[in-house]
């Protein structure tokens, strides 16, 4: 396509004001690409949790921003640095912005990279994202596409499906050691529980919402069970199930504050629970921490190289997303209108341009 064939301007889905709506309109079209930049025709774009933290000025986004940080599309036109990548590519949007390549994070362990304290910031959280008809990335942080894996797939997968294969990945649970998933019926939990077969574990899932339990039900775990019914309730089920102390290791993915010490509850002594789910505060009783040393380990979206790997085990396994269609950008208030009423079965998905489909 090329940049003299980009129109000038294009319709994106805006914060304006913290607290306020999303604004619709059109804005002039980004153009000017660094070396590592790439200019994407957004094909799907998709809401996650962290949209409505950019909302409230979490981050203190310098406004207005595009929403949505999960995004895929096709490549129209490349900085003068990518290699990798071509015009009319298939690609998962990355989500890190010109990371700075110095820093500790930067070259330490490959896997480190996306805490990059220097970098830009995320497309969608400090840069403009992919509620827009055009997005510029960072080649870097970018995935081509497995024919296997469509843009309906993909825009999800580029931050829930990279957060949770990373969680999973940090357990470093082996081949039929149980792992234990706190919120699994969510848009992230269902994914969990899909990647989590793919890599032999079994699966203890946890939900408190009736979405939640029929989504995760949907996936097959090992062994379901409903929050609603008190710790205790799923202390005395979880070890019944594994015959020992509780889970090998836990993932929550829950936003109630006490959800984390459900996920310690469940876990052995000894074992690990890997925090993905952001509400302040975290709460955990102390007597998991100090009585039965529960490790407690942060996770954020995975670095480029394990989002490539991500996406190949997707395409190995049919991993599919469960979603809430909306056509056009347009719609995008709908959509939140459906996640905020706490009925949304999975992740809300908009098609912003059809005829890449």
């Amino acid at each position: 396509m090329g940049l003299d064939q980009v129109p000038d301007t294009m319709l994106a889905c805006q914060v304006l004001e913290y607290n306020k709506p999303y604004v619709i309109h059109e804005i002039p079209t980004p153009k000017n690409l660094e070396p590592y930049d790439m200019l994407v025709k957004v094909a799907v774009a998709s809401l996650c949790h962290t949209d409505f933290l950019v909302q409230e000025g979490v981050f203190n986004t310098k406004l207005p921003c595009t929403g949505s940080h999960e995004g895929a599309g096709t490549v129209v036109a490349v900085g003068s640095a990518v290699k990798d990548f071509k015009e009319g590519d298939r690609v998962m949007n990355g989500l890190g912005f010109h990371r700075c390549g110095e820093c500790e994070d930067c070259t330490g362990p490959e896997n480190y990279v996306q805490y990059c304290p220097k970098n830009k910031g995320s497309v969608g959280v400090r840069m403009d994202g992919n509620f827009a008809d055009y997005v510029v990335v960072d080649a870097r942080n970018t995935a081509l596409l497995p024919k296997e894996v469509s843009f309906e797939i993909a825009a999800p997968l580029a931050c829930a499906g990279c957060t949770v294969f990373r969680a999973l990945l940090q357990t470093e649970l082996k081949e039929g050691q149980v792992v234990g998933i706190v919120g699994s019926g969510g848009g992230l939990g269902h994914l969990c529980i899909q990647f989590a077969k793919s890599m032999g574990l079994k699966i203890v899932a946890i939900d408190a919402r009736d979405e939640g339990l029929e989504l995760s039900k949907e996936h097959k775990p090992d062994l379901l069970l409903d929050a609603r019914k008190g710790d205790a309730y799923l202390v005395e089920e979880v070890q019944k199930f594994t015959g020992k102390g509780g889970v090998d290791a836990s993932i929550n993915l829950a936003d109630a504050p006490q959800a984390a010490g459900t996920a310690c509850a469940i876990t052995k002594t000894h074992g690990l629970l890997v925090q993905i789910s952001q509400p302040e505060p975290i709460v955990i009783p102390f007597k998991e921490l100090i009585f039965r040393d529960i490790r407690i380990k942060g996770s954020r979206h995975c670095a480029p190289v394990e989002a490539k790997r991500m996406l190949q085990v997707a395409a190995k396994n049919g991993v599919t997303v469960k979603t809430n269609l909306f056509h056009g950008l347009k719609e995008i208030p709908k959509m939140v209108e459906l996640s905020l009423s706490g009925k949304m079965a999975g992740k809300g998905v908009v098609i912003v341009d059809p005829s890449q489909m």
